[in-house]
């Protein structure tokens, strides 16, 4: 059982971290951040006093043995999500990790073992499942707003400027698919309520190696179909939409609202169209005051490890295909 509030620690001084997570903890009604740590002690100690961060560390090592934190969130490169995820279990702290939470459904159910084995608790954080709109659209679909579900569509793209950035690099797990792209995959899964039969991808493959462009679809055993593109190198876009046999939903901003109210397009024909309006919310705040509910409390996260390995195990038979020009992939 840890305290309350839930002390908190973060791996890295990563931005998503310094203009999301660590707000949301430090503003949280049951969490309290209590030290951040990186490689470097100059640079952990300028992040830990700008961001109004008590402690410092300057070894992620360090951190682990820090006795006053219970729980660490992990926005470090795709590639060392299963190493720290794992060392921070065996040093009894619960983990919140970025998405996506592997590199593979294998190494999520390593990262499981481990925190079964500890007796402690871990979660990826996508947050915008936390948002009460995400909830809101599940619920319409699951009530027959929209008739039968028949089709899912969504893209999620931005144009990336810097050649340095980690997104483009093979060896930290890069790629528009694992960057982006996984947010169409999940809310595909998640609006669907299944798991896909079959895959088909293309890509468009960087100079690095990684994937900057991917147009996908995913076919479900109830015969809904779901398609999405992702990239780093076209403009900014994130929306999905779900189509039935009566009606449709449609929603813009869909991963990264904002704090701002947002709506819910429900259409029906041409003339009968709904617009619903849902109250701001900060889905990291939400992300992460739940989670610390549920160690401070012992109960289930909500989001087990189980649901992020299969969305990889979806985000691989979406690379095995991307790699064979298209060829469908069974899962």
């Amino acid at each position: 059982m840890a305290c309350d509030p839930l002390r908190w620690g973060v791996l890295s001084t990563a931005n998503i971290g310094r203009v999301a997570v660590n707000p949301a903890i430090q503003s949280s009604r049951n969490g309290v951040l209590m030290a951040v740590a990186s490689r470097n002690e100059a640079t952990a100690r300028v992040f830990a006093e700008k961001s109004g961060i008590p402690a410092h560390h300057a070894s992620y090592e360090a951190l682990l043995e820090d006795s006053s934190i219970d729980a660490v969130y992990l926005p470090l490169p795709n590639s060392m999500h299963r190493e720290w995820a794992v060392r921070a279990a065996e040093k009894g702290k619960h983990v919140l990790c970025e998405k996506p939470l592997a590199l593979t459904a294998g190494e999520c159910l390593e990262m499981e073992a481990a925190a079964r084995a500890n007796d402690v608790k871990i979660m990826e954080a996508f947050m915008y499942r936390f948002h009460p709109r995400t909830d809101l659209v599940i619920q319409m679909v699951r009530g027959g707003k929209i008739g039968e579900l028949r089709m899912i569509r969504s893209a999620f793209s931005f144009r990336l400027t810097k050649p340095e950035n980690i997104r483009l690099k093979p060896e930290l797990g890069g790629g528009a698919l694992m960057d982006v792209g996984c947010y169409c995959v999940n809310v595909s899964r998640s609006v669907a309520g299944e798991e896909p039969a079959e895959v088909q991808a293309w890509a468009s493959w960087g100079a690095t190696g990684v994937d900057v462009e991917m147009a996908a679809t995913l076919r479900f055993a109830s015969g809904v179909v779901a398609q999405f593109d992702c990239a780093l190198t076209m403009e900014r876009r994130e929306a999905y939409e779900v189509v039935g046999t009566e009606g449709s939903l449609f929603v813009s901003s869909a991963f990264l609202p904002g704090t701002n109210d947002v709506i819910v397009e429900e259409h029906h024909g041409r003339d009968r169209n709904t617009r619903h309006a849902i109250q701001g919310a900060d889905e990291y705040r939400l992300m992460v005051e739940d989670f610390a509910d549920c160690v401070i409390h012992n109960r289930p996260v909500r989001y087990p490890v189980v649901e992020a390995a299969r969305n990889m195990q979806v985000i691989e038979a979406l690379y095995r295909s991307a790699r064979n020009r298209g060829m469908p992939v069974s899962l």
